[in-house]
């Protein structure tokens, strides 16, 4: 399913508001008053790293400074990026096998860091917080295996900084 080439025509507009942090921009999109069909995340390097969008939507767009106007081309261009919003992220809650994940939404895939694909009937206890990424036009949910064997996704709601204990 190509989700991002069919659901991101051209009506997708890219959005730099200089967020430092996925989490800020997670915020920002889930905020919207009009939610978007699509709403991906871009780590980008210009002017300064920081957080650009790029989003699916018929709703208002906020103007993009000049001096971001480069990441959010970069956004609305690209062909990969972290899914926020998609189709079916409302329905993930809970614990779903992997084929149930594919059937409710968008997800064309779930596979286990470092091992490949997980098995359609693999448990995935969602916590609420699916973020795949779009990877050669197919929309990816990486996971990692967890206590009582079943899967999670690899990315938390709150990921521990790195070194933090040093």
């Amino acid at each position: 399913m190509t989700l991002y080439r069919s659901v991101s025509s051209s009506t997708t507009t890219g959005v730099s508001l200089g967020h430092r942090t996925l989490a800020e921009a997670d915020h920002w999109i889930l905020g919207l008053a009009d939610r978007p069909r699509l709403a991906c995340t871009h780590l980008v390097p210009v002017p300064v790293r920081h957080v650009a969008i790029s989003l699916t939507t018929s709703g208002p767009v906020p103007p993009t400074a000049p001096e971001l106007r480069e990441a959010a081309t970069a956004a609305a261009d690209g062909e990969c990026g972290r899914a926020v919003v998609f189709p079916g992220v409302e329905k993930l809650i809970g614990t779903l096998t992997v084929a149930r994940i594919k059937e409710l939404s968008a997800i064309d895939r779930v596979e286990v860091l470092g091992s490949g694909a997980a098995a359609d009937d693999a448990p995935v206890d969602t916590r609420e917080f699916v973020r795949p990424q779009f990877r050669a036009g197919e929309l990816v949910l990486t996971t990692t295996p967890a206590a009582g064997g079943v899967l999670v996704p690899f990315e938390t709601s709150t990921p521990t900084p790195c070194c933090a204990g040093h």
